[in-house]
């Protein structure tokens, strides 16, 4: 299945391990290009999809979809960070729902647009912003923050092992001129650590300000405390998470919820075959729990 946005993850697998009851209400909590949600719609004629995402772009975008647009009597949009999925639900008279999607990788249309300041070949401004109605952006973090929060930023949400050097680096690069480009951010960081093999240096850095930006982990932990409260009896809640932070955070809190079921013990991962046609999933990580 193709789309103009980006290959679904784990289709297939994600249909699986969420399909519980073929009617009813699913939330896609990252609705992106509609991938997920076209390809179950088309094959579930009772299902109605709850779509989230805080990008104006990705709701754009599925005005310009033919595909998507067939279904639009059975897609209700929500222009929000999930996090807020219980009120939302509220709001909307929805009691229960049938089941829960969050494919927590960041859309390569996201990251493709060079505007929006998250690829660090770019001369655009540092923004990083999924919601562009919030005020913190990337350029705000690098010539602002002291030196031993910027440490915690990167060393924290990138794992990154040279975040003092780095950090020490941004600020007497400050002093001189401000940090407004990806371009100016990666230099930087290449003073510090040099390339070794086909990753960019740069790389854990633009994660790690990204995830800080968009408080990502924070908005992960409210959607999961929401999960015993939102889920009907039986259904199910999938994850795809895309690095070690994300994935731990839900591991553990799948674990310590008495009112959730772990179904797959062992994390799921990509086929060889999948991640040869979208190598997109090579690092995708998918764990289900159902509500008792």
């Amino acid at each position: 299945m193709n789309t103009d946005y980006h290959l679904p993850v784990m289709l297939n697998e994600v249909e699986r391990y969420l399909i519980t009851k073929d009617t009813g209400y699913y939330a896609d909590c990252t609705f992106g290009g509609g991938g997920h949600s076209l390809f179950l719609l088309k094959k579930y004629k009772d299902i109605k999809i709850i779509a989230f995402d805080q990008d104006e772009n990705s709701f754009k975008r599925f005005n310009e979809n033919s595909q998507l647009q067939k279904f639009k009597d059975r897609i209700i949009f929500c222009r929000n960070n999930f996090r807020n999925i219980e009120k939302n639900l509220k709001d909307l008279h929805i009691e229960k729902i049938n089941g829960l999607l969050a494919d927590l990788g960041v859309s390569s249309k996201q990251l493709d647009d060079k505007t929006r300041g998250f690829s660090f070949n770019s001369d655009s401004l540092l923004d990083m912003r999924m919601d562009n109605r919030q005020n913190l952006t990337a350029c705000d973090v690098v010539n602002t923050f002291d030196k031993e929060k910027l440490e915690d930023i990167f060393f924290k949400y990138g794992e990154e092992s040279f975040s003092r050097q780095i950090a020490q680096k941004i600020i007497e690069t400050r002093i001189k001129t401000k940090i407004k480009t990806c371009n100016q951010l990666k230099d930087i960081v290449c003073c510090v650590k040099h390339s070794y093999g086909k990753t960019n240096p740069a790389t854990k850095i633009f994660q790690a300000l990204r995830i800080y930006v968009n408080d990502e982990l924070g908005s992960l932990e409210n959607l999961l405390g929401s999960l015993k409260n939102i889920l009907d009896t039986g259904a199910r809640a999938v994850f795809l998470s895309y690095h070690s932070l994300e994935d731990r955070i839900i591991k553990q809190a799948f674990k310590s919820f008495g009112s959730l079921k772990v179904i797959n013990k062992k994390v799921i991962i990509a086929t060889p075959e999948e991640i040869k046609n979208n190598p997109r999933s090579r690092s995708a990580k998918l764990r289900t729990a159902e509500k008792l």
